[in-house]
């Protein structure tokens, strides 16, 4: 027979009721694939839920991000349904908060000053294979790509694993690049490319030539207002975080026989070699020969990966692990750029 004391219910005390923590992984809100088999440059991330908002998961999951961003190079995230290019800087800036708003090259979107449009250059050619800044004495370690509009036909853009450029590269080419660096020459004439004006944001001589000491560009001024510079950078890197050895320049973009066949004797019946808008020389001032520049192109387009954007794809990219491009393309494209996290040469 029960007592008083049996028959009353028990209580239950909250007080020792432990909460326990819920671990959600980045990988149960996303879904990987690769554009093709075996493949693992981008590593493609997508939704789960349609409802998603990348801004926020990507601001849980950086470590994450960075993981996959340092072993594949570049990251396509696609169906996040970002609706427009302030959606697109929010997520950037979860990634690297300062965002960097003074790039010479590219004209600014109108957003916020952080944001810019792709690099205007005729719609039927192809740009070739560079990693960003990698001619100057600071560069991006971040670079992210969204799609505005697709075009109706190409403007994809092709990407390149780095490290694996330096791998199947003659061993002789990539010593003697590793020696001899690389020497950028650039001419600024007024009404041929971009100023020297717009290019360091500036009319005053005396802050250009401040400027160039400070980063160690050769300089001088030429007649009719132009601006002729020099600099010495490498051509091949180690990359600070990961250590690995990279092939890292922007050779093809400014060598003399990259250039289409039309455009080259137009330029050479126009300028001196000296006077032309860029050109690249080994670092001690020698020529680089045109086979080992047409090496390097073969090699860059065996190894190239190529996918269609569509709209509202974000692509991020390791600046010194992966080297991108941009195809020929027909009808309206809008793809815009945000860049950060730069480094200066000296402490890479």
């Amino acid at each position: 027979m029960e007592t008083q004391e049996q028959s009353r219910p028990k209580r239950i005390s909250m007080a020792r009721t432990e909460r326990k923590a819920v671990s959600v992984s980045p990988q149960s809100l996303v879904k990987s694939s690769y554009v093709e088999p075996g493949q693992l440059l981008p590593l493609i991330l997508e939704p789960v839920a349609a409802d998603l908002n990348l801004a926020n998961w990507s601001r849980k999951n950086q470590d994450f991000i960075g993981r996959e961003l340092a072993t594949h190079g570049a990251i396509l995230f696609r169906g996040f349904e970002l609706k427009s290019v302030g959606h697109f800087e929010e997520f950037a800036t979860t990634i690297c908060s300062q965002l960097f708003d003074e790039y010479g090259d590219l004209p600014r979107e109108g957003v916020s000053g952080k944001v810019y449009g792709s690099t205007p250059y005729p719609a039927d050619q192809a740009i070739l294979f560079h990693n960003e800044s990698s001619h100057m004495h600071r560069w991006p370690m971040k670079i992210w790509f969204y799609c505005v509009t697709a075009a109706r036909q190409g403007g994809e853009t092709p990407i390149v694993d780095c490290r694996k450029i330096y791998e199947l590269l003659d061993p002789q080419i990539r010593t003697r690049f590793e020696q001899k660096q690389l020497m950028y020459v650039r001419n600024y004439t007024d009404g041929l490319g971009v100023g020297w004006q717009s290019f360091f944001q500036t009319t005053e001589k005396s802050a250009v030539e401040d400027y160039c000491r400070r980063a160690g560009i050769d300089f001088e001024w030429k007649k009719n207002n132009g601006l002729r510079t020099r600099q010495i950078c490498r051509a091949v890197a180690r990359h600070p975080q990961t250590g690995e050895m990279v092939f890292f320049n922007q050779v093809q973009l400014h060598h003399l026989s990259c250039v289409d066949s039309a455009t080259r004797l137009s330029l050479c019946a126009l300028f001196g070699e000296e006077d032309l808008p860029r050109n690249v020389y080994y670092g001690d001032g020698t020529p680089i020969e045109d086979s080992v520049i047409e090496e390097i192109c073969a090699l860059y387009w065996q190894t190239s990966v190529r996918f269609p954007w569509r709209e509202g794809d974000v692509v991020m990219l390791d600046n010194m692990l992966t080297a991108h491009g941009r195809m020929p393309f027909v009808g309206p494209r809008k793809i815009v750029v945000a860049i950060g996290e730069i480094v200066e040469s000296r402490a890479v």
